[in-house]
């Protein structure tokens, strides 16, 4: 597994998040679950992870493989399954006018085990869902999703099944987030990306 390093080397807080993988028919399922209306990401709908903690951290490793262990612990702690060899699938970086900035590391696990045990404080609801079905629901104003969660599953919506996801992955792609104001409404660019977000369902585009 490896990594391209983000352009950004601010002193950020890091955090790691576990896009889990369940076959489901033809198809594939991914797991999200909406947060309680306070905190982080009030009432969205998102994948299970959070920031680096002190024992996530290892001497000499590099930051991807301590938010990497910080995506299995929260998901053990937040939905109660357990992942082994997750996949490097993307780093986020906040964009600089954001209140508050925390790097974000992405990846891909398959999850053997599908029985979820909700922790009450951090998760209001979960779901089992295609990525089409999760993009359909936010299009219609159901769910609201962040765009680094919208991008992902836009992503895996092109994947036929988890094997084909994961074999594409391992190797992140560096999202250094632009906020830029259009007729629209406001947009989220990325390098050669660019998401409209001033009305639903948003578009993401070639920039």
């Amino acid at each position: 597994m490896t990594s391209e390093d983000p352009t950004d080397v601010d002193d950020l807080p890091v955090a790691g998040t576990a896009v889990l993988l369940h076959p489901a028919g033809r198809g594939v399922e991914v797991l999200l679950m909406r947060r309680p209306e306070r905190g982080s990401f009030a009432g969205a709908w998102v994948f299970p992870g959070g920031k680096v903690e002190p024992g996530d951290r290892r001497d000499q490793a590099e930051e991807w493989q301590d938010a990497s262990r910080a995506a299995v612990r929260e998901t053990a702690e937040e939905v109660g399954l357990v992942i082994a060899d997750p996949v490097l699938l993307s780093c986020w970086e906040p964009p600089a006018e954001a209140p508050v900035r925390i790097r974000t590391w992405f990846f891909l696990a398959r999850a053997v085990d599908t029985v979820l045990r909700p922790s009450p404080d951090e998760v209001e609801e979960t779901a089992w869902v295609s990525p089409a079905e999760a993009l359909a629901r936010h299009a219609t104003g159901e769910w609201t999703l962040y765009p680094p969660t919208w991008v992902t599953l836009h992503h895996l919506a092109a994947y036929e099944n988890a094997d084909a996801a994961l074999a594409a992955a391992g190797v992140a792609r560096h999202f250094a987030t632009r906020v830029i104001s259009s007729a629209e409404g406001t947009d989220f660019a990325w390098d050669g990306l660019r998401l409209r977000t001033g009305s639903l369902p948003w578009r993401l585009e070639e920039d």
